[in-house]
């Protein structure tokens, strides 16, 4: 049985879950994961790995926006849940209805937060970020302790966390990152010192959680390495896995006689006879236009090259060195398929972007398949939820199971 979309997202929740317990070896039983499900998680489904996160003992969810939150809170998300970006004073309310925690870098927020508190007659957490050299959002260093304890002085304002981050934790000169990590620390003390002790501090993110043994502080802070994937620079051993894989299907293949071009701007003018397929992906679906002949795809186990211009909705590769390709098949645009891998870092370099942003950037028309065990347990579309597709999806990856178990055995 074919599969029911032809363009999708796989999302395997149990490597998901081996990569929590690698970050946990790492970072020590004695700290706690602060995971960042920012972006619909990266990409991956944000429902879907906040269930799994909750499941595995996270103790806390980061979004940046507050719809973000409400999301996590409508689909019965009952973790803490901070937002990491600075809220407007106009969404304290809904923050406050749905339990949402925010960062706050400001006086007039903590005042408006904690009269919040006051009519809803209940405490009200708050984390708040000082900035040591990120230079983006925060409070100024030079400035948190006079904040910090007018903060924590308000009515019906109780302190979560104070943290602080790293613009360059994977940079190959760590100085810069040890010494925002010295003057955190002197921080904390200092604030100790006045009486404000915060329950939790966190430093380090997933770059300072493998380079920077001095940050971890009391939480880890982790997006990357949750989701299976190294910073540039990563100084600890440790066995991550690709959680998400991109991939499609062949719509046509075609033959192709000498002289003929290839999409637009005719920038592919064959040859020689040319076989050519037509993937179901384009830039409308999150595929960078900047791999327009130069970026590779996977058919049945062989890097295949992109053949002019990528577009909106879909992109032609040479199947000249898979003769047996057929309209259906399934292509992998990064991710794995049988013992062939494509690395999101390859596409990533491809398109001149950081992982993240492939990641971040993959488009509402893409459906997502959460995998169990091997096999798919959830579809989620445009149109919503079927669980005929899934049954569906179920097939498509026995066949492909049975596919590469026959491959190893010749």
């Amino acid at each position: 049985m074919a599969m029911p979309v032809s363009t999708w997202v796989e999302v395997d929740l149990d490597r998901f879950v081996a990569n929590l317990r690698e970050v946990r070896r790492v970072g020590g039983p004695e700290r706690d994961l602060l995971l960042v499900v920012k972006a619909d998680a990266y990409g991956h489904g944000a429902v879907e790995i906040a269930e799994a996160a909750a499941a595995e003992g996270v103790a806390q969810l980061g979004v940046a926006t507050l719809h973000e939150g409400i999301q996590l809170r409508r689909a019965g998300c009952t973790l803490p849940i901070v937002a990491l970006s600075p809220l407007l004073p106009s969404e304290i309310d809904e923050a406050v209805t749905h339990g949402l925690d925010p960062s706050v870098a400001d006086l007039e927020f903590a005042r408006a937060w904690s009269a919040a508190a006051t009519a809803a007659r209940r405490p009200l957490r708050c984390h708040v970020e000082v900035d040591t050299g990120m230079g983006r959002t925060g409070v100024l260093e030079r400035e948190a302790e006079a904040f910090l304890e007018q903060l924590v002085a308000l009515p019906g304002v109780r302190l979560a966390s104070v943290y602080t981050h790293f613009p360059d934790a994977d940079a190959p000169d760590l100085g810069f990152a040890e010494d925002q990590v010295r003057r955190f620390r002197a921080l904390i003390e200092r604030l100790a010192a006045r009486g404000v002790r915060p329950p939790r501090v966190h430093a380090a993110n997933s770059a300072g959680a493998v380079n920077l043994g001095d940050a971890g502080f009391d939480w880890l802070r982790v997006g990357l390495l949750a989701y299976g994937h190294r910073p540039p620079r990563c100084d600890r051993q440790l066995t991550l896995a690709p959680v998400m894989a991109f991939k499609s299907r062949l719509v046509q293949v075609r033959e192709l006689p000498p002289g003929a071009s290839i999409s637009y701007a005719r920038t592919v003018i064959a040859g020689r006879a040319l076989r050519t397929g037509v993937v179901a992906v384009g830039y409308g679906h999150g595929y960078s236009w900047l791999l327009s002949n130069r970026g590779h795809m996977l058919v049945r186990g062989r890097r295949v090259p992109i053949l002019g211009r990528v577009t909106m909705d879909l992109t032609m590769v040479d199947l000249g060195e898979v003769p047996d390709a057929r309209v259906g098949d399934e292509v992998v645009l990064f991710g794995d398929q049988g013992e062939a891998v494509l690395p999101l870092e390859e596409v990533a370099a491809g398109s001149e972007t950081l992982p993240y942003e492939v990641m971040c950037t993959i488009g509402k028309r893409v459906s997502r398949i959460f995998v169990r065990g091997g096999r798919p347990v959830k579809l989620t579309s445009l149109v919503g939820e079927s669980e005929a597709w899934t049954r569906q999806a179920a097939d498509h990856f026995r066949q492909r199971a049975e596919a590469v178990a026959t491959a190893r055995r010749s």
